[in-house]
């Protein structure tokens, strides 16, 4: 595991897209089978496998060419600039991000009406440390990291939850009290 650990930085240096991309995508697909194995039913690749190509085709790319504009768009780590860069990211970006995810989801599912998901469960996040604390080539893969307790979220929310952070919070309390009822034998 050290060897392709301490090439990270090498391969981002030289190759920042692809590394990012593929990072990325590795990121949010892992978020999706965490949230199905906090759920406890069977793993449903079909459905990492949307994850997978909504994070690689869009949301990666999206990110990684996005970060990069706000940074020329608004240089520095001083305050101002990073509560701009926030602001533009939550009005413009997250919004962006946000909806391609659950219309792409509802397209690769085959769902009638691709925009239901998204008008019911529209929320935001914030990403305050990424404009402030990381280095521009490690954004993306930042984010990433982000995305994959948020697509964690994100796709739990899309099967079955109501798109807020209360239907997380009652589903971590239903496990909870799934495993005092049921205590592991000793």
């Amino acid at each position: 595991m050290g060897g392709w650990w301490r090439a990270m930085p090498r391969a981002a240096g030289r190759y920042p897209w692809l590394s990012n991309v593929l990072l990325y995508g590795a990121l949010c697909s892992a978020g999706d089978a965490l949230q199905q194995r906090l759920r406890g039913g069977p793993a449903d690749w079909r459905q990492t496998r949307c994850v997978a190509t909504v994070a690689v085709v869009f949301h990666a790319n999206y990110n990684y060419v996005w970060q990069r504009l706000l940074e020329r768009a608004v240089p520095g780590r001083t305050p101002r600039a990073i509560l701009t860069k926030v602001l533009c990211d939550q009005v413009v970006g997250a919004p962006v991000a946000i909806s391609a995810f659950y219309t792409g989801m509802s397209i690769l599912q085959g769902k009638d009406d691709i925009f239901l998901d998204l008008k019911q469960k529209f929320w935001n996040t914030y990403k305050l440390t990424n404009f402030s604390l990381v280095p521009i080539q490690w954004r993306t893969a930042y984010t990433g990291l982000y995305g994959f307790l948020w697509f964690s979220f994100l796709c739990y929310s899309q099967q079955s939850g109501d798109g807020t952070l209360k239907s997380a919070f009652t589903f971590l309390r239903l496990k909870e009290a799934d495993q005092v009822e049921s205590p592991s034998e000793k």
